[in-house]
């Protein structure tokens, strides 16, 4: 008998790492690996902030997931090394690879220094090289899943119309290395099919901050700059994130699927 979707969806048993997972989006990419039964290492610099969002997730799903916290600065060239040696000490191979992670200044084309556009290809590039160099052996080991959180703007170009001054920019090293993760993964979709490994990506469009949700002009802005004339929601993600690395997305790879609201059809 064929399974059904339930039995597809399902991460019963399995563990997912997901870098900045206790981030604004970050918190429903973890959320979804709980709901669906998989155990998860939440990882990023502020270690108490994974911890708090562990503590939560163990409560929800009444405690029938592990979760646990570590702490990961994905700017140091052996973090990611380092990073599952600890892993190792809870699991013995991790599933699933979300290179999730992001921290970055606003920045327009005028106020970007060299300094500022090597921090952001490094944390949202090469980061995500480094930790899928050192996720490879378990991956290998689990036939295992990777999926890369690109963006909108690796694909379009930031209407400069929308941003005013330095407050909202788009800086332009952001959708540069976005471009650069997209890349990566048709390569790595390639390159590592023949040890049963997927490679997909997840490219959201519109989905600001809850502080930035504040200013009410830029938010029109944004709302219309698709067909749904809104901005995303973090559990908007959760179908998308659930398909790509569960059994019910077997048949994809090398995909990079957008979360948009439209914007990429206008």
């Amino acid at each position: 008998m064929n399974k059904s979707l339930r039995e597809l969806l399902s991460l019963k048993d399995k563990t997912a790492v997901v870098t900045g997972g206790a981030g604004y989006l970050g918190t429903a990419i973890s959320e979804t690996f709980a709901e669906l039964g998989a155990n998860l290492v939440i990882a990023s610099r502020d270690r108490a902030k994974c911890e708090k969002k562990c503590e939560e997730i163990v409560r929800l799903t009444g405690g029938s997931v592990k979760a646990i916290a570590l702490e990961l600065d994905l700017l140091k060239k052996d973090s990611a090394t380092e990073f599952f040696a600890q892993v190792h000490e809870h699991f013995k191979a991790i599933d699933i690879l979300v290179n999730n992670a992001w921290s970055g200044n606003k920045n327009s084309w005028e106020s970007i220094t060299d300094k500022d556009w090597e921090y952001d290809v490094n944390i949202s590039l090469n980061s995500v090289f480094r930790m899928t160099k050192a996720a490879f052996p378990d991956l290998k080991t689990t036939r295992g899943v990777i999926l890369n959180i690109g963006s909108l703007y690796s694909h379009l170009g930031p209407d400069y119309r929308m941003y005013d001054g330095k407050e909202f920019a788009n800086p332009p090293s952001y959708g540069a290395a976005k471009a650069g993760v997209i890349q990566f993964t048709k390569y790595l979709a390639s390159f590592l099919s023949p040890y049963g490994i997927r490679v997909n990506a997840l490219s959201p469009g519109a989905f600001p901050h809850p502080p930035t949700q504040k200013h009410k002009e830029f938010m029109e802005r944004l709302a219309a700059k698709n067909p749904m004339n809104r901005i995303g929601q973090p559990d908007d993600l959760k179908g998308a994130v659930a398909l790509l690395c569960s059994d019910a997305g077997s048949y994809i790879t090398g995909q990079d699927l957008h979360v948009d609201g439209g914007w990429g059809v206008w």
